[in-house]
């Protein structure tokens, strides 16, 4: 019994050691290459459900970088049309920083997990094959969420993208905050633009 009770004590340092101790990822293209700072995504991304022109959150990070950003957003777009359209509206515009918000509508459509991150893992991979740091924007809702969140983070840390583990954290179910039960309002796309603004400083 005594053996056991070592046994176990011993198998939960370790446990703890490796949770504590193990390596941070490392984020790809630290030191990008490219020149424009590109937002590639669906409505999320494209702005629906804000209420005034440039209340989207590339136009409210824009502002707060004071920088340009493309708006490379298309309402409705999954992953399989996101990657149809990568070359001409992200890997041709010599993209440096690309923040991506896609994976929603495959939720919604109930697309299969491993072809959502199928398609996440090309488009990741390509851009930053272009010199590019790419920040993801994760969807991780309790219930609905088919385990989203698990697959971006797996997904982010074996590649090198910096991961907003859930851009919905403290906005979705807010009515204050949301414009229908997706999309956010202006208040709502303003949280959006800080949290993308808090990842990508480092790397301005």
């Amino acid at each position: 019994m005594k053996k056991i009770f070592i046994f176990i004590l011993l198998g939960l340092i370790v446990f703890i050691g490796f949770r504590l101790f193990r390596p941070i990822p490392e984020i790809k293209n630290t030191n990008p290459i490219g020149k424009n700072i590109i937002c590639f995504g669906d409505s999320l991304t494209s702005g629906t459900g804000a209420m005034k022109k440039g209340m989207d959150y590339p136009s409210q990070l824009s502002r707060m970088i004071h920088r340009p950003v493309i708006n490379a957003g298309i309402p409705g777009d999954t992953t399989a049309s996101a990657l149809e359209r990568l070359e001409e509206d992200v890997l041709s515009r010599s993209p440096r920083i690309v923040l991506i918000t896609l994976g929603g509508n495959d939720l919604k459509n109930r697309v299969p997990r491993e072809t959502t991150f199928h398609n996440m893992r090309i488009i990741i991979a390509s851009i930053q094959d272009a010199g590019a740091l790419v920040i993801v924007a994760g969807i991780d809702i309790p219930l609905w969420g088919r385990g989203f969140g698990k697959y971006y983070k797996e997904l982010c840390d074996e590649l090198g993208a910096v991961l907003i583990p859930d851009i919905f954290e403290g906005i979705m179910g807010k009515r204050h905050l949301m414009s229908d039960p997706i999309h956010p309002n202006d208040a709502g796309y303003t949280i959006f633009a800080e949290k993308f603004y808090k990842q990508i400083k480092p790397y301005l």
